[in-house]
Protein backbone atom coordinates (compact mmCIF):
# COMPACT_ATOMS: atom_id res chain seq x y z
CA UNK A 1 0.00 0.00 0.00
CA UNK A 2 1.30 3.23 -1.04
CA UNK A 3 0.85 5.59 2.50
CA UNK A 4 0.36 9.76 2.37
CA UNK A 5 2.70 9.57 5.65
CA UNK A 6 4.43 12.76 5.11
CA UNK A 7 1.89 15.41 6.26
CA UNK A 8 2.54 17.71 9.45
CA UNK A 9 -1.37 19.78 9.09
CA UNK A 10 -3.26 16.79 8.78
CA UNK A 11 -3.53 13.36 10.18
CA UNK A 12 -6.28 10.60 11.45
CA UNK A 13 -6.69 10.28 14.59
CA UNK A 14 -8.41 7.64 14.89
CA UNK A 15 -11.74 5.31 13.66
CA UNK A 16 -14.64 3.71 15.22
CA UNK A 17 -18.66 3.22 14.43
CA UNK A 18 -18.66 4.26 10.48
CA UNK A 19 -16.41 7.39 11.30
CA UNK A 20 -13.20 9.08 11.36
CA UNK A 21 -11.55 11.65 13.67
CA UNK A 22 -9.29 14.26 11.60
CA UNK A 23 -7.04 16.96 12.28
CA UNK A 24 -6.95 19.55 9.54
CA UNK A 25 -4.47 22.18 10.63
CA UNK A 26 -5.66 23.32 14.21
CA UNK A 27 -9.44 21.59 13.66
CA UNK A 28 -10.88 18.40 14.47
CA UNK A 29 -13.78 17.13 12.01
CA UNK A 30 -15.77 13.78 12.27
CA UNK A 31 -16.77 12.36 9.07
CA UNK A 32 -18.14 9.26 7.74
CA UNK A 33 -15.91 6.17 5.75
CA UNK A 34 -17.41 3.39 4.37
CA UNK A 35 -14.04 1.79 5.00
CA UNK A 36 -14.44 2.09 8.52
CA UNK A 37 -16.99 -1.10 10.00
CA UNK A 38 -15.78 -1.87 12.82
CA UNK A 39 -16.40 -0.74 16.66
CA UNK A 40 -14.08 -0.22 18.55
CA UNK A 41 -13.55 1.81 21.71
CA UNK A 42 -12.95 5.52 20.90
CA UNK A 43 -9.20 6.34 22.55
CA UNK A 44 -8.70 9.69 21.39
CA UNK A 45 -9.95 12.77 23.24
CA UNK A 46 -10.66 14.80 19.96
CA UNK A 47 -13.85 12.99 19.84
CA UNK A 48 -14.93 15.20 22.80
CA UNK A 49 -13.54 18.19 20.93
CA UNK A 50 -14.80 18.05 17.56
CA UNK A 51 -15.15 21.54 15.85
CA UNK A 52 -17.34 19.76 12.65
CA UNK A 53 -19.24 16.54 12.88
CA UNK A 54 -21.00 15.35 9.70
CA UNK A 55 -24.01 13.52 9.85
CA UNK A 56 -25.08 11.06 7.31
CA UNK A 57 -29.01 10.93 6.44
CA UNK A 58 -30.23 7.79 5.85
CA UNK A 59 -32.03 8.94 2.99
CA UNK A 60 -28.91 9.96 1.18
CA UNK A 61 -26.49 12.99 1.91
CA UNK A 62 -26.20 14.20 5.54
CA UNK A 63 -25.33 17.51 6.86
CA UNK A 64 -22.64 19.26 9.06
CA UNK A 65 -23.10 20.38 12.55
CA UNK A 66 -20.52 22.76 13.35
CA UNK A 67 -18.37 23.65 16.84
CA UNK A 68 -16.42 26.63 16.78
CA UNK A 69 -15.02 26.16 13.56
CA UNK A 70 -14.10 29.15 10.84
CA UNK A 71 -15.96 29.36 7.10
CA UNK A 72 -12.85 28.86 5.70
CA UNK A 73 -8.82 27.83 6.97
CA UNK A 74 -5.88 26.53 4.98
CA UNK A 75 -3.13 24.04 5.93
CA UNK A 76 0.00 23.26 4.47
CA UNK A 77 2.02 20.09 2.47
CA UNK A 78 5.62 21.12 1.76
CA UNK A 79 5.46 24.13 0.03
CA UNK A 80 2.25 23.57 -0.99
CA UNK A 81 -1.29 25.81 0.61
CA UNK A 82 -4.87 24.41 0.22
CA UNK A 83 -7.67 26.48 1.07
CA UNK A 84 -10.19 24.10 3.11
CA UNK A 85 -14.48 24.59 3.42
CA UNK A 86 -16.16 22.11 4.58
CA UNK A 87 -19.18 21.74 2.04
CA UNK A 88 -22.48 19.15 1.00
CA UNK A 89 -21.17 15.65 0.49
CA UNK A 90 -18.87 15.74 3.51
CA UNK A 91 -15.54 16.92 1.22
CA UNK A 92 -13.23 20.16 2.91
CA UNK A 93 -11.69 20.40 -0.82
CA UNK A 94 -9.61 18.58 -0.21
CA UNK A 95 -8.15 14.38 -0.35
CA UNK A 96 -5.27 13.93 1.83
CA UNK A 97 -4.21 10.71 0.76
CA UNK A 98 -3.15 11.91 -2.66
CA UNK A 99 0.10 13.43 -1.54
CA UNK A 100 1.46 9.98 -2.15
CA UNK A 101 0.81 10.37 -5.87
CA UNK A 102 2.29 13.82 -5.48
CA UNK A 103 5.64 12.86 -4.67
CA UNK A 104 5.65 9.85 -6.62
CA UNK A 105 5.00 12.60 -10.02
CA UNK A 106 6.83 15.06 -8.57
CA UNK A 107 9.86 13.26 -8.22
CA UNK A 108 9.81 12.02 -12.13
CA UNK A 109 8.91 15.50 -13.35
CA UNK A 110 11.82 16.79 -11.41
CA UNK A 111 14.53 14.14 -12.83
CA UNK A 112 13.41 14.63 -16.02
CA UNK A 113 15.81 17.24 -16.93
CA UNK A 114 13.57 18.05 -19.64
CA UNK A 115 10.06 20.48 -20.07
CA UNK A 116 7.20 18.06 -19.10
CA UNK A 117 3.62 19.28 -20.12
CA UNK A 118 1.00 17.55 -17.95
CA UNK A 119 -2.80 17.19 -18.18
CA UNK A 120 -4.35 16.93 -15.25
CA UNK A 121 -8.51 15.82 -15.52
CA UNK A 122 -11.11 15.90 -13.16
CA UNK A 123 -8.70 18.26 -11.17
CA UNK A 124 -11.07 19.25 -8.42
CA UNK A 125 -9.59 21.91 -6.37
CA UNK A 126 -5.95 21.50 -7.95
CA UNK A 127 -3.80 19.51 -5.41
CA UNK A 128 -1.86 17.56 -8.29
CA UNK A 129 -1.75 20.28 -10.12
CA UNK A 130 0.09 22.72 -7.36
CA UNK A 131 2.49 19.61 -7.34
CA UNK A 132 3.32 19.01 -10.84
CA UNK A 133 3.48 22.68 -10.81
CA UNK A 134 5.90 23.12 -8.17
CA UNK A 135 8.07 20.56 -9.61
CA UNK A 136 8.37 22.27 -12.87
CA UNK A 137 5.67 21.51 -15.11
CA UNK A 138 3.27 23.11 -17.37
CA UNK A 139 0.14 21.90 -16.33
CA UNK A 140 -3.54 22.26 -18.14
CA UNK A 141 -6.03 21.47 -15.50
CA UNK A 142 -9.36 20.78 -16.62
CA UNK A 143 -12.48 20.10 -14.53
CA UNK A 144 -16.21 20.71 -15.41
CA UNK A 145 -16.85 22.84 -12.32
CA UNK A 146 -16.42 26.61 -12.76
CA UNK A 147 -16.24 27.01 -8.44
CA UNK A 148 -13.46 23.70 -8.03
CA UNK A 149 -11.54 25.67 -11.18
CA UNK A 150 -12.11 29.01 -8.86
CA UNK A 151 -10.93 27.16 -5.78
CA UNK A 152 -7.78 25.70 -7.55
CA UNK A 153 -6.35 29.39 -8.48
CA UNK A 154 -6.81 30.70 -5.35
CA UNK A 155 -4.59 27.83 -3.87
CA UNK A 156 -2.30 28.50 -6.50
CA UNK A 157 -1.80 32.00 -5.02
CA UNK A 158 -1.84 30.97 -1.69
CA UNK A 159 1.42 28.39 -2.65
CA UNK A 160 3.19 31.39 -4.45
CA UNK A 161 2.11 29.49 -7.94
CA UNK A 162 0.04 32.75 -9.32
CA UNK A 163 2.25 32.72 -11.81
CA UNK A 164 2.93 29.64 -12.97
CA UNK A 165 2.85 28.12 -16.31
CA UNK A 166 -0.78 26.10 -14.79
CA UNK A 167 -3.90 26.33 -18.22
CA UNK A 168 -7.26 26.46 -16.13
CA UNK A 169 -10.34 25.01 -17.86
CA UNK A 170 -13.98 24.37 -17.01
CA UNK A 171 -14.86 21.95 -19.34
CA UNK A 172 -16.44 18.42 -19.91
CA UNK A 173 -13.21 16.32 -20.03
CA UNK A 174 -14.02 13.85 -22.37
CA UNK A 175 -15.07 16.87 -24.75
CA UNK A 176 -12.08 17.96 -24.09
CA UNK A 177 -9.39 14.84 -24.47
CA UNK A 178 -11.49 14.65 -28.24
CA UNK A 179 -11.44 18.33 -29.41
CA UNK A 180 -7.15 17.81 -27.93
CA UNK A 181 -6.99 14.86 -30.17
CA UNK A 182 -8.47 16.78 -32.95
CA UNK A 183 -6.56 19.48 -32.69
CA UNK A 184 -3.06 17.42 -32.61
CA UNK A 185 -1.84 18.81 -29.13
CA UNK A 186 0.58 16.02 -26.71
CA UNK A 187 1.16 15.88 -23.09
CA UNK A 188 4.00 13.95 -22.06
CA UNK A 189 2.35 13.03 -18.48
CA UNK A 190 -1.82 12.43 -17.93
CA UNK A 191 -3.22 12.38 -14.13
CA UNK A 192 -7.09 11.65 -13.71
CA UNK A 193 -9.06 11.01 -10.56
CA UNK A 194 -12.73 10.41 -12.49
CA UNK A 195 -15.56 10.42 -10.41
CA UNK A 196 -17.99 6.69 -10.00
CA UNK A 197 -20.96 9.01 -10.81
CA UNK A 198 -21.14 12.18 -12.51
CA UNK A 199 -23.05 14.12 -15.38
CA UNK A 200 -21.61 16.26 -18.04
CA UNK A 201 -22.25 19.96 -18.83
CA UNK A 202 -25.19 18.70 -21.32
CA UNK A 203 -26.70 15.59 -19.13
CA UNK A 204 -24.38 13.07 -20.66
CA UNK A 205 -23.61 9.94 -17.85
CA UNK A 206 -20.88 9.21 -16.20
CA UNK A 207 -20.59 5.92 -14.67
CA UNK A 208 -17.03 4.61 -14.27
CA UNK A 209 -17.20 0.87 -14.59
CA UNK A 210 -18.48 1.26 -18.10
CA UNK A 211 -16.48 4.37 -19.13
CA UNK A 212 -13.30 4.48 -17.65
CA UNK A 213 -11.75 2.05 -19.76
CA UNK A 214 -12.92 3.70 -23.17
CA UNK A 215 -11.81 7.12 -21.69
CA UNK A 216 -7.85 5.69 -20.60
CA UNK A 217 -7.66 4.41 -24.07
CA UNK A 218 -8.97 7.42 -25.82
CA UNK A 219 -7.02 9.56 -23.70
CA UNK A 220 -3.39 7.84 -24.36
CA UNK A 221 -3.57 9.10 -28.07
CA UNK A 222 -2.95 12.59 -26.12
CA UNK A 223 0.55 11.34 -25.19
CA UNK A 224 3.47 12.09 -26.38
CA UNK A 225 6.53 9.93 -28.18
CA UNK A 226 8.30 10.31 -25.44
CA UNK A 227 5.86 10.10 -22.06
CA UNK A 228 6.79 10.22 -18.41
CA UNK A 229 3.79 8.79 -16.48
CA UNK A 230 0.14 8.18 -16.50
CA UNK A 231 -1.94 8.26 -13.50
CA UNK A 232 -5.25 7.00 -12.82
CA UNK A 233 -7.28 7.40 -9.60
CA UNK A 234 -10.43 5.64 -8.08
CA UNK A 235 -12.42 6.00 -5.25
CA UNK A 236 -15.03 2.83 -6.38
CA UNK A 237 -14.68 0.20 -3.95
CA UNK A 238 -15.31 -2.46 -7.47
CA UNK A 239 -11.87 -1.09 -9.03
CA UNK A 240 -9.22 -3.33 -7.10
CA UNK A 241 -5.43 -2.43 -8.32
CA UNK A 242 -5.41 -5.58 -10.47
CA UNK A 243 -8.16 -4.07 -12.71
CA UNK A 244 -6.90 -0.84 -12.67
CA UNK A 245 -3.08 -1.92 -13.93
CA UNK A 246 -5.01 -4.27 -16.51
CA UNK A 247 -6.23 -1.09 -17.78
CA UNK A 248 -3.31 0.77 -18.31
CA UNK A 249 -0.94 -2.20 -19.27
CA UNK A 250 -3.76 -2.56 -22.00
CA UNK A 251 -4.02 1.04 -23.30
CA UNK A 252 -0.47 2.21 -22.74
CA UNK A 253 2.10 -0.20 -22.32
CA UNK A 254 1.11 -2.05 -25.15
CA UNK A 255 2.31 1.20 -27.31
CA UNK A 256 4.59 2.16 -25.14
CA UNK A 257 6.51 0.14 -22.86
CA UNK A 258 7.46 0.79 -19.50
CA UNK A 259 6.40 -0.61 -16.54
CA UNK A 260 2.52 0.04 -14.58
CA UNK A 261 2.38 -0.42 -10.64
CA UNK A 262 -1.02 -0.17 -8.82
CA UNK A 263 -2.11 -0.50 -5.23
CA UNK A 264 -4.15 0.94 -2.52
CA UNK A 265 -3.69 4.34 -1.16
CA UNK A 266 -3.90 4.87 2.38
CA UNK A 267 -3.65 7.11 5.50
CA UNK A 268 -1.77 5.97 8.75
CA UNK A 269 -4.45 6.10 11.83
CA UNK A 270 -2.40 7.76 14.92
CA UNK A 271 -4.40 5.82 17.66
CA UNK A 272 -4.07 2.40 16.60
CA UNK A 273 -0.95 2.21 13.91
CA UNK A 274 -3.23 0.66 11.21
CA UNK A 275 -4.00 2.14 7.63
CA UNK A 276 -7.02 3.24 6.46
CA UNK A 277 -7.65 2.36 3.00
CA UNK A 278 -8.96 5.43 0.85
CA UNK A 279 -9.11 3.74 -2.66
CA UNK A 280 -6.51 3.20 -4.94
CA UNK A 281 -4.14 4.35 -7.69
CA UNK A 282 -2.70 2.82 -10.86
CA UNK A 283 0.88 4.36 -12.06
CA UNK A 284 2.57 4.29 -15.29
CA UNK A 285 6.20 5.25 -15.96
CA UNK A 286 8.86 5.12 -18.47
Amino acid sequence: MWIADQWKDYEVLDTSSGEKLERWGNYLLVRPDPQVIWDTPKKNVGWNKMNGHYHRSSQGGGEWEFFNLPNEWNIKYKDLTFGLKPFSFKHTGLFPEQATNWDWFSDLIKKANRPIKVLNLFAYTGGATLAAAKAGATVTHVDASKGMVGWAKENASASGLEDAPIRYLVDDCVKFVEREIRRGNVYDAIIMDPPSYGRGPKGEIWKIEESIFPFITLTTKLLSNNPLFFLVNSYTTGLQPAVLSYMINTAVTTIHGGKVEADEIGLLVKESGLVLPCGASGRWRK
